[in-house]
């Protein structure tokens, strides 16, 4: 039997190099469809993946697959004949061609789909409470450092009091719905970038506050600059190689990489259309592979900040139960996903302490990402806080699997995991909360017991000069 034998709605001829050569209707009408020629590249992709498999298998292979055309789900039944003697080249006859519509994802869905999405190309996040103010920001561009400075310097003001707004004359902060998918100039930046907004709790329509996501039109052009620098004869000097991770290579690769994730959840979320589970559960894998390398180099950069022989930080007045709430707020959908619940400060507890605010929560941020990740599903995560002793406390404390005396000695030290080799971590987040909190004038320590949880306690100086209401 071959594909020209009588009993076949269409046929069709692949060659060596994933061409079609010739086909049938509606064969040539689906190839169309899918962005292709006849001929032209094999644009079907479902009956490319099938075609591979043949080949493997170099001999008759009957199977089933999936296309989108337009607004349609295309399925149809395909056997497909490797040429013997021939490079490559195969045979398809048609059997069966069913055709639906395509299912239409619901405003809610889109719009999740289109927040991940951006999470993975932004290269500013703020977290903005319910009025648009700022409570926390991370930067992952150059030309957006600054803005980042500002905003983590005035916390507490409406984001849109640092850029630009073209065209916009109303009062701001306008209604967030009316400032998503703004466009924003940036002082520093010569690049054009596009605001998102999103409620952190959509059912609450903002009262729970927002993310703030920066995106931009086009990747950062680091070639003027370097052609500058090489043609200044009073340049500084290049940095050292063990600082050109966060430096140099740090700000080249996150774009590429954040590309690569984007796309990766375009094809896993079937933005593109109808794929087979297997294709979708590898680009899964391909995002957060990708995901691990943006966080890997987050981790490197500050480990070059902390290791640096200037560093130091920029101590103020804080109330170290204030940042706690903040901490539990921005990580709480998170905890949520994995039905953990955070037991954050009451509100009518505070714990002056003297530290900087963006790495207090920094610190804060690591611990109870990490009783996210390593408590059990179900359980609850407590931030409990102390003002005794000549020092400020807070504990974050998971009903986890604890750790053993030696587990307690090696916690700390640099690309120490545990021996977890799965969870996507580096290693570096306690050792560089460590060498935050020291460099404070404070310390990063933990307490436990196997199998009793864990309770990691980071000690800062006090404030005197403020009344201190007791937190326990």
């Amino acid at each position: 039997m071959n594909a020209q034998a009588p009993g076949y709605l269409a046929r069709g001829r692949i060659d060596g190099d994933d061409c079609l050569v010739e086909a049938d209707e509606p064969v040539a009408g689906l190839q169309r469809e899918c962005g292709g020629e006849v001929p032209g590249a094999l644009a079907i992709p479902g009956l490319l993946a099938e075609i591979g498999k043949a080949r493997a298998a170099g001999a008759r292979y009957a199977t089933a697959f999936e296309a989108q055309a337009d607004s349609e789900i295309v399925s149809a039944r395909v056997e497909i004949f490797p040429h013997a003697g021939e490079d490559g080249t195969c045979s398809i006859g048609i059997t069966d061609w069913q055709v639906a519509p395509a299912p239409v994802d619901s405003d809610a869905q889109a719009a999740s789909r289109r927040l991940e999405i951006g999470r993975n190309v932004a290269e500013l996040w703020a977290r903005l409470d319910s009025a648009q103010c700022v409570l926390a920001v991370e930067v992952r561009a150059s030309d957006l450092e600054p803005l980042g400075r500002r905003m983590a310097g005035a916390l507490g003001h409406p984001w849109t009091d640092f850029v630009d707004l073209p065209g916009t004359v109303h009062e701001q902060p306008m209604h967030w719905r009316l400032l998503d998918d703004a466009e924003v100039r940036v002082a520093e930046s010569q690049r054009t970038w596009r605001a998102m907004l999103a409620p952190v709790a959509p059912a609450s329509a903002g009262k729970g506050g927002f993310e703030l996501l920066l995106v931009a039109d086009s990747a950062l052009d680091t070639s003027t600059r370097d052609g500058d620098e090489s043609q200044d004869s009073g340049v500084a000097a290049p940095p050292p190689p063990s600082r050109r991770i966060g430096q140099e290579l740090s700000p080249v690769l996150r774009q590429p990489i954040a590309r690569i994730i984007a796309n990766a959840e375009t094809i896993r979320t079937r933005l593109a259309g109808p794929l087979a589970e297997e294709y979708s559960n590898y680009a899964a894998d391909i995002a957060a592979a990708g995901q691990h390398l943006l966080a890997l180099l987050d981790d490197l950069s500050d480990l070059e900040v902390v290791e640096s022989e200037d560093f130091d930080t920029a101590p103020d007045e804080i109330d170290l139960a204030d940042v706690a709430r903040r901490a539990a707020g921005i990580l709480a959908v998170r905890a949520k996903e994995r039905h953990i619940e955070i037991a954050g400060p009451a509100d009518d507890v505070s714990v002056p302490a003297i530290a900087e605010f963006r790495r207090v929560l920094q610190i804060l941020l690591n611990l109870l990402g990490n009783a996210i990740r390593y408590a059990p599903e179900g359980s609850s995560v407590r931030l409990k806080l102390s003002d005794r002793k000549g020092r400020a406390r807070v504990s974050v404390i998971d009903e986890g699997p604890g750790l053993s005396a030696e587990q307690q000695t090696r916690v700390f030290e640099k690309f120490e995991r545990l021996g977890r080799s799965g969870d996507g971590g580096s290693g570096l987040g306690l050792y560089i909360s460590r060498r935050l909190a020291r460099a404070m004038g404070g310390d990063l320590s933990v307490k436990s017991k196997p199998g009793q949880g864990a309770s990691f306690r980071l000690d800062l100086p006090p404030n005197p000069a403020k009344r201190r209401r007791p937190a326990d």
